[in-house]
């Protein structure tokens, strides 16, 4: 009896040195977890844009179309994008398109052509007053007129199409106005409208 008693007794003192040791297992393994996830954030998923817009511009003309058209577009300060200067104030051209210059690759020995002629705006920010957009017949490899389609899509806070339409540019050297769009400073548009305005300048 005495034996079974001392058991009982040893198996009472040990029983809390093995809680506290399963405690500070538990913990540093929580510990060692927190660390793990904090050194490795989830990976980006494939095509997250981290780039804020508030207004993006598009500019469009057909399907392998082998002129040159390029985009042009003034802010409230006289800040001008343009292929030459394709950052300034808060405005990004960030796809300049030459036509069919630098639209075939080769891929395994096969040539592949990039049929799409389009040019990109970003307006990463805005200033309240008007913007003009104009785009410009910079060269001609057909001496064909080509109608360019331009496009301004409100971004925040949802995706909204402000203005969709077409402009034609009959020959090398034309300049058309094909939108100009006023923005407030809580970013609502107002007096959107086509009235000519000269952008383009004389190199």
């Amino acid at each position: 009896m005495a034996l079974r008693r001392g058991r009982g007794r040893r198996e009472t003192e040990v029983d809390p040195f093995y809680d506290m040791l399963f405690n500070i297992l538990i913990a540093f393994v929580f510990c060692f977890i927190i660390a793990m996830l904090a050194m490795n954030p989830q990976a980006k998923k494939a095509g997250d844009v981290p780039a804020k817009a508030e207004f993006i511009i598009t500019v469009t003309w057909p399907d392998n179309d082998p002129n040159d058209i390029d985009t042009w577009v003034q802010d409230p300060g006289g800040n001008l994008v343009w292929f030459k200067e394709r950052e300034s104030g808060l405005m990004h051209l960030d796809r300049d398109d030459r036509g069919s210059v630098g639209d075939t690759l080769i891929v395994n020995g096969r040539e592949i052509v990039n049929p799409l002629n389009q040019e990109v705006v970003t307006l990463r920010g805005f200033a309240p007053g008007e913007y003009t957009v104009n785009v410009q017949y910079y060269e001609s490899r057909n001496r064909q007129p080509v109608d360019v389609t331009v496009s301004l899509v409100k971004v925040n806070p949802r995706a909204e199409v402000a203005y969709y339409g077409t402009v034609k540019l009959p020959a090398k050297g034309a300049e058309r106005t094909a939108v100009r769009f006023t923005v407030s400073a809580d970013g609502a548009l107002s007096d959107i409208n086509t009235i000519p305005k000269t952008l383009v300048k004389t190199e």
